[in-house]
């Protein structure tokens, strides 16, 4: 067999299409949400039910709506009756590991083009109370995820001697960056550094305004094999590289504030991308920050940054918008956060940036970008990098 014929078929973003994120979508049911993300990403690569041959959704657990295998009602939605329809779950890293089976649908050509969606309506449960497990299973009080990681937050703070404002200023950043984004959240005009500085204490040393929203919404994309790729009314955005990589929740070693997990994804998506130096080969970065202290550790965590270092990239303003780093452009998880999706949008929000599509808030010049999300205890996580360019064959 030749190696043309045993090598991967390129993947191109073709389509995307988001919902509006607000805190109850109760103008629209389950179905409705999900095929409204869907017909946007349909109408951005002008294609219709019948160009797409398989249907790849994800959520975060179904008690967060109470609402079991939802997958099964929503096929009609998404135009998936008779053809063949896969669910993924991996915690909040969802959304990107759903994009990551579609892609690698497509890579060993056993669909040609494929809609992925991921979705969460927040308002119909209550996810911080559902993730606030009884005693024996955690200690009281730790509600929420916020709980759980505002000791891993600590101990970055001891480990790097960051100071205690820069979470303030990752989230003072993210919020006026979603000013830009038309979809998100949360759009706080008035907001000034000092009232989040000021805001109340949650989880120490997590404040309430720099915690992320509780949020419906849904986010779709259209991707396809390079021949769907040059029929593309707009330019797609390549796939370059993709990963994904868990670890357990607990056990003997483990690193809370730098998971090996997340190391090792980053290292497998620059490989396959043939990135060597992440900080500047990188021109953007849709990272995965439900907290805003999560911008410093994960900026260590994925390379960008040696280990104790990352805060200072965030102080100097090099993850501002106009830095030449951006991160989140888009506001990211801190401004808009339905769970199931929240990862599949940070995906989604890089390829707008290397098509050139993202609006108010694009990143100029903008030609590599990664999506990433984490999920679970920190134990789950997924990345892709993309391009503007075709990868080389």
């Amino acid at each position: 067999m030749s190696s043309a014929a045993t090598a991967k078929e390129p993947v191109a973003v073709v389509g995307i299409g988001q919902t509006q994120h607000v805190a109850a979508r109760r103008d629209v049911s389950l179905a409705g949400l999900v095929r409204e993300a869907a017909r946007r990403a349909l109408e951005d690569a002008e294609l219709g039910w019948a160009d797409i041959d398989a249907v790849v959704l994800g959520k975060a657990p179904d008690f967060f709506e109470g609402v079991m295998m939802p997958e099964l009602y929503l096929a009609d939605a998404l135009g998936a009756v008779g053809k063949p329809m896969l669910r993924v779950h991996t915690a909040g890293s969802v959304g990107g590991s759903t994009a990551l089976v579609a892609a690698n649908l497509i890579a060993a050509r056993v669909h040609r083009t494929v809609l992925t969606l991921a979705f969460e309506k927040q308002s119909e449960s209550n996810a911080m109370w559902g993730l606030s497990l009884p005693i024996p299973f955690q200690q009281p009080l730790l509600a929420g995820a916020g709980g759980f990681f505002a000791p891993h937050v600590r101990a970055y703070i001891r480990r790097s001697g960051a100071p205690v404002t820069t979470g303030s200023l990752v989230a003072y950043k993210d919020r006026r960056n979603a000013l830009k984004n038309p979809y998100a959240h949360l759009h706080e005009h008035d907001l000034t550094l000092e009232q989040v500085r000021s805001s109340p204490m949650l989880w120490d040393p997590i404040r309430y305004s720099e915690t992320c929203p509780s949020s419906d919404g849904a986010c779709a994309m259209v991707l396809t094999d390079r021949t769907g790729a040059a029929r593309a009314p707009h330019p797609p955005a390549w796939v370059h590289g993709g990963a994904m990589r868990s670890e357990p929740t607990l056990f003997a070693g483990k690193d809370f504030v730098s998971p090996q997990a997340g190391k090792d994804c980053a290292a497998d998506v620059y490989r396959q991308a043939g990135i060597t130096d992440p900080r500047r080969q990188i021109d953007a970065v849709e990272m995965y920050v439900p907290f805003s202290w999560y911008e410093p550790m994960w900026l260590e965590n994925l390379g960008f940054a040696e280990e104790g270092e990352g805060w200072r990239l965030t102080e100097s303003g090099v993850t501002a918008l106009d830095g030449d780093l951006p991160v989140n452009p888009s506001g990211g998880v801190l401004s808009t956060n339905p769970i199931g999706a929240s990862g599949m949008l940070r995906f989604a929000e890089a390829a707008l940036q290397v098509r050139g599509r993202a609006g108010a808030h694009q990143v100029e010049g903008a030609r590599r970008a990664l999506g990433h999300a984490y999920g679970g205890g920190a134990q789950f996580f997924s990345m892709w990098l993309v391009g503007a360019d075709a990868p080389a064959t």
